[in-house]
């Protein structure tokens, strides 16, 4: 990876349509890199979740023209809400295969052309609709559903065990879950104080995330990403026509993906998904996957660390954009990466390992630093517009790790100290497929 670019996103864009925005994140991802040329690209992959927001069918095509790449070949991917994710990947296949030198990977979405009830409409189509959606599911609540499983198996049995009381149990469970979850929506919040890309930066407390508006129980407004408008493109090239360009590119060492059933009441059960720190006695009681966990995540990160070379990612990680849809679901894909054991989500959180050294949260992180998450904000922070997060999510890191967050982002302030090597994450559905691609600075 050689540059990079990125719009900010915003709850609307109306001076711009979808063609203008990813003209601006592909002219800042060019002007990084002087010397590449529009006769250098040899092709493109844009990617847009849906052709109702855009109002437009074969919107790519129009991009193409717009950026003035005609005749080249170009390909249009779609992947839920790991479109942005899977358009990288799909780059990054172009030039690994030989077929290209230099790849653009470029994606938007206009989600505020449509009410936010029409919206959400849309995204429910990515559902099943000869079942879930007929039934009235929208995703936040299908999230719900899953975090209250999830708090069931790993809070109200480890901390609640001698509550008699089954309903009892469960509401101090949820209780005590809910207030975790608010500190990770803290956390994506604060770290986007400094993000001026970012939608939704706040100076949010645990408190105030509580006290939002309960949209499906618990989830309340502040621990939900939102629609947005946007666009970000990246360049990936060989390693020689890279070297040509930049002094030290970005290196894509490892990428996986993963799929799983569209209906939830399809998952099967089974064994883990084992990490290479991981041993199947740790698991001995669990049912896996359930609804409460991802193993389509689970699927990708293990193919991604075995490309990579990467056996504990924790130890060998310096920093993951994350694609937190929901604060529940941050919390579930720490343990389907590996970050920790299933189980240990909430605790992971309360020791503070994902937050940022040296940052003012409102409450104690003991560990903080081990493994930041979402340094940028997140999808929660910053926005979700559809096609666009994943490459977001590239952007950043390849910032990250050429050292160059102050340059862009006017302040070092969520600069990865030596940051070696990161982690993007991108997912979809209720976790029906998921990629996760690794990337390490250049030497």
């Amino acid at each position: 990876m050689v540059s990079g670019g990125v719009t900010k996103f915003a709850k609307a864009h109306p001076a711009m349509d979808f063609r203008l925005m990813c003209k601006k994140a592909f002219d800042l991802a060019k002007a990084e890199v002087p010397n590449l040329t529009n006769s250098m690209i040899d092709g493109t992959r844009v990617s847009y979740f849906s052709d109702h927001f855009s109002r437009q069918l074969k919107a790519a095509s129009m991009v193409q023209d717009y950026l003035g790449l005609n005749p080249l070949g170009s390909v249009r991917i779609e992947w839920g809400g790991a479109t942005g994710g899977e358009c990288f990947q799909a780059a990054y296949e172009a030039v690994a295969s030989g077929r290209m030198d230099c790849c653009l990977a470029v994606g938007y979405e206009t989600m505020s052309r449509v009410p936010t009830w029409k919206g959400n409409e849309f995204i429910a189509l990515a559902s099943d609709t000869n079942f879930d959606f007929p039934l009235g599911g929208f995703y936040t609540g299908y999230y719900a559903l899953m975090v209250n499983r999830h708090i069931h198996e790993y809070i109200r049995r480890k901390k609640f065990a001698d509550v008699k009381d089954e309903r009892e149990a469960q509401r101090k469970a949820v209780e005590y879950g809910t207030r975790v979850m608010a500190k990770v929506s803290v956390k994506n919040h604060r770290n986007a104080l400094y993000n001026p890309y970012a939608q939704y930066p706040k100076n949010l407390s645990v408190d105030d995330v509580l006290r939002s508006e309960m949209v499906s129980y618990p989830l309340t407004r502040e621990q939900i990403c939102t629609m947005s408008d946007g666009a970000a493109a990246v360049f990936l090239c060989s390693e020689e026509r890279a070297k040509e360009l930049v002094d030290k590119p970005v290196r894509v060492t490892g990428v996986g993906c993963g799929t799983d059933t569209m209906r939830l009441a399809d998952r099967p059960f089974g064994k883990v998904l084992l990490m290479p720190h991981e041993k199947e006695s740790d698991y001995a009681d669990l049912r896996y996957p359930g609804v409460h966990s991802f193993r389509a995540g689970r699927s990708a990160g293990i193919e991604a660390y075995r490309h990579a070379g990467i056996e504990n990612p924790t130890k060998e990680l310096d920093f993951i954009e994350l694609h937190d849809a929901y604060s529940s679901s941050e919390i579930q894909t720490y343990e389907d990466l590996g970050l920790c054991r299933y189980g240990e989500g909430y605790d992971f959180v309360e020791q503070g390992d994902p937050f940022l050294p040296g940052m003012d949260y409102g409450f104690p992180v003991p560990k903080a630093g081990t493994i930041p998450v979402n340094p940028s904000g997140g999808l929660i922070a910053c926005g979700h517009p559809v096609g666009a997060t994943g490459l977001m999510q590239a952007v950043f890191a390849l910032w990250q790790l050429e050292g160059s967050i102050g340059k862009h982002f006017g302040s070092d302030r969520l600069q990865i100290p030596h940051a070696k090597r990161g982690l993007i994450h991108s997912h979809a559905g209720t976790g029906s497929s998921v990629t996760v691609s690794i990337l390490e600075a250049g030497r």
